[in-house]
């Protein structure tokens, strides 16, 4: 058992580090491991609850796990993060660099997430989360939010290292990142044309605003169409990763279903 306390600044840093990502809970790190994050370092709690998780819910990593993690002193463990992970697992990683224009330009017949100015980081994390599992394009955000902070980590389940999550330093960029890139700008936007699955291109930039103002003027403007998402009279807006999955599981199953005639 390790009792060093130079790890509590150590991954203090890292939280302010853009170089870096924390990966807090077991369920973050299983997810970075199997999608090839490179793993700085682990620490844990108690080593014999990390072999049952990974017993229980990672066998295809059993060994890695066991491997990486050292274990702590509790008290140092429980000062690794704001809020110690109930699972007893917190690691340090590489990110994984992201370039906006090389998710636009990429010919995988997947649609791309815009999170325009996202303010929640939990809930930009589940937007990742929903995005992996959908198996899109990439996910990007404008705002000053950093979408790699550990809150969003946290949300996503660590599943940034699946799907490609990057930022766009200003709303100016996405013009030049979609210039001369067959990918139409769709704004998800309550007044828009009722979304119609099967109509929706593969390629397409889905664009999601905030939940109370949802998107500007100006990218909306931008948008090659506006579509929205059938709901109950009355029900004024979605949570925004309940939106983007709705969309994203509209696309592929529409797709999936399509995919034996075609």
């Amino acid at each position: 058992m390790s009792s060093s306390g130079s790890l509590i600044p150590r991954f203090r840093r890292a939280r302010r580090d853009r170089s870096l990502a924390v990966l807090e809970g077991f369920h973050a790190l299983k997810h970075a491991l199997r999608f090839g994050a490179n793993i700085l370092e682990v620490a844990c709690s108690d080593h014999a609850e990390v072999d049952r998780l990974g017993a229980l819910l990672a066998p295809d990593l059993g060994e890695r796990l066991r491997s990486l993690a050292c274990e702590v002193e509790p008290a140092i463990f429980a000062q690794l993060a704001p809020l110690a992970p109930s699972t007893g697992v917190i690691a340090l990683a590489e990110r994984r660099p992201g370039d906006p224009a090389a998710v636009l330009a990429d010919g995988n017949p997947a649609p791309v997430v815009l999170l325009e100015d996202p303010r929640d980081l939990g809930n930009m994390g589940a937007c990742v989360r929903v995005a992996a599992a959908a198996d899109v394009g990439g996910v990007l955000t404008t705002g000053s939010h950093d979408p790699w902070h550990p809150d969003a980590l946290r949300g996503a389940a660590g599943l940034h290292y699946a799907v490609p999550v990057s930022r766009l330093d200003r709303f100016e960029t996405l013009d030049v990142v979609l210039g001369g890139i067959d990918r139409p700008l769709l704004a998800i936007d309550p007044e828009g044309d009722p979304l119609d699955p099967a109509a929706l291109p593969a390629r397409a930039v889905l664009a999601f605003g905030t939940e109370r103002y949802g998107l500007s003027p100006e990218l909306t403007a931008r948008a090659d169409a506006r579509l929205s998402i059938p709901m109950r009279p009355g029900v004024s807006s979605l949570n925004l990763a309940t939106s983007v999955a709705a969309v994203l599981f509209a696309w592929r199953l529409s797709a999936r279903s399509a995919a034996p005639a075609a």
